[in-house]
């Protein structure tokens, strides 16, 4: 069966033709390996399989992850970010002194599904960064993803009983049945900007995409890297919700939908 790759017009002009030819036809791909973004098993043999490049100053590191997770994309950076990704992909540890260790660049991984509130089911995004965020500007080792969106209106979540207040200003669109961004407020009163984008538009399920035209909202959770995981039923993704809230580590709010 050959693998189920995909590889990115973007990857493919970094690795060239020949590479990404060898790569589609299973010669210098993994059957098995560990997710980038989760963490977790994957097998290009049986599930859609991203293929991430990060590309540091001079080396670059061909990763792969569930498509589930991560689009096929490319990652810019440091070489010592690197080294830390490197280690995330490969399992080596490599000693840097203390304040030389800088923090690799988080990736956000988001996941659509539905959850159920009150009886009634909503859809939902689930975003979890690849690594601890820090402020922009800052190079510490904290985790600074939770304080920022509590900053923009998030709000913390102990428990999911009910829907979150809608956060104004935010949106998540969706166009064709697919999606495409969660958009943010612009700087000083101007147009939306991207928070977070698609770099291909994701698939939403006919379910996922009725619940968002009935509530014309999509809510959405937002989690440390850890938290979550890559859930494959929705059930356990409400459990893995369920646990980061009751853990302090879960905020939330509902975003008006732009588009269909």
């Amino acid at each position: 069966m050959p693998r189920m790759l995909d590889v990115s017009d973007e990857v493919r002009a970094e690795i060239g033709d020949e590479e990404a030819a060898r790569l589609l036809a299973g010669e210098n791909a993994p059957g098995g390996y560990d997710c980038t973004s989760c963490r977790t098993q994957g097998d290009s043999d049986q599930e859609r399989t991203s293929t991430v490049l990060f590309i540091g100053d001079e080396t670059a590191v061909l990763a792969f992850a569930h498509a589930s997770c991560l689009p096929s994309q490319v990652v810019q950076v440091t070489e010592e970010q690197l080294r830390g990704a490197v280690r995330s992909i490969t399992g080596d540890t490599v000693d840097l002194e203390p304040d030389k260790i800088m923090p690799e660049q988080a990736v956000l991984g988001v996941t659509s599904g539905l959850v159920l509130i009150a009886g009634e089911l909503h859809p939902a995004l689930v975003v979890e960064p690849t690594a601890p965020v820090v402020r922009p500007g800052e190079t510490g080792l904290g985790d600074d993803f939770l304080p920022l969106l509590i900053e923009q209106g998030f709000m913390p979540l102990t428990a999911i009983e009910s829907a979150p207040g809608v956060l104004h200003g935010w949106s998540v669109l969706l166009a064709a049945g697919r999606l495409h961004a969660v958009l943010q407020p612009g700087a000083d009163g101007g147009p939306p900007v991207a928070w977070w984008q698609a770099h291909q538009p994701l698939q939403v399920t006919e379910s996922w995409r009725a619940a968002a035209n009935k509530h014309q909202q999509v809510l959405m959770f937002a989690a440390p890297v850890g938290s979550i995981g890559r859930q494959p039923r929705e059930d356990l993704l409400r459990g893995a919700l369920d646990k980061a809230a009751a853990n302090g580590k879960l905020v939330a709010a509902a975003l008006p939908l732009a588009g269909t």
